[in-house]
């Protein structure tokens, strides 16, 4: 039975990525055995391939694994991290294989043309999180659902009873001010 999204919140994301990367291997499988349906649904969305997304996930672990240390909690949450990886992971995927095609998410689009992972582009996680606080709540949390939660555009329009047109306007503009805030 999946867990609940209340006993998310008894989890600590943040202690098991330490304990990962301490190198105790409990905490991999933890964090596994809560995330890994919605993080395979989330790669399966963005590269459109059953198969394809299970590699993803699998060589999102592993990183996860490695790079553990790399995690700074004072820079936002363990369990958005651990999705940045899959998200990032699935990007690199799907430009590698230059399939610019799977879906008609204008917003995908934006992301693989502009982002790069962070251990390639040295990503200033500091700044992004200013960044992210000059944005207005609504844009905050459309961009947050989206890309950290996987959320689809319909779905956010649904979950926040507005119009989907207001959806996307608010995660396209939302990215655009965060390109202009990290230039």
């Amino acid at each position: 039975m999946p867990p609940s999204a209340n006993s998310d919140i008894d989890f600590d994301y943040e202690s098991a990525l330490a304990a990962c990367a301490r190198g105790e291997r409990f905490a991999l499988r933890a964090i596994y055995m809560r995330e890994s349906r919605r993080l395979l649904g989330v790669a399966t969305r963005l590269v459109r391939r059953r198969e394809l997304a299970e590699e993803v996930l699998q060589d999102a672990f592993l990183q996860i694994w490695e790079k553990a240390s790399t995690f700074d909690p004072s820079l936002g949450s363990g369990r958005g991290w651990i999705y940045s990886v899959v998200r990032y992971r699935a990007l690199n995927e799907i430009r590698k294989d230059a399939r610019m095609d799977v879906t008609e998410d204008e917003t995908l689009h934006y992301l693989a043309d502009q982002q790069q992972p962070v251990e390639q582009e040295g990503l200033d996680t500091d700044a992004f999180a200013e960044c992210m606080k000059h944005l207005d709540e609504k844009r905050q949390q459309s961009i947050v659902l989206a890309f950290v939660d996987g959320y689809s555009h319909e779905q956010i329009a649904e979950t926040l009873n507005t119009p989907l047109g207001t959806i996307k306007s608010w995660i396209r503009r939302g990215l655009t001010a965060l390109k202009e805030c990290m230039s």
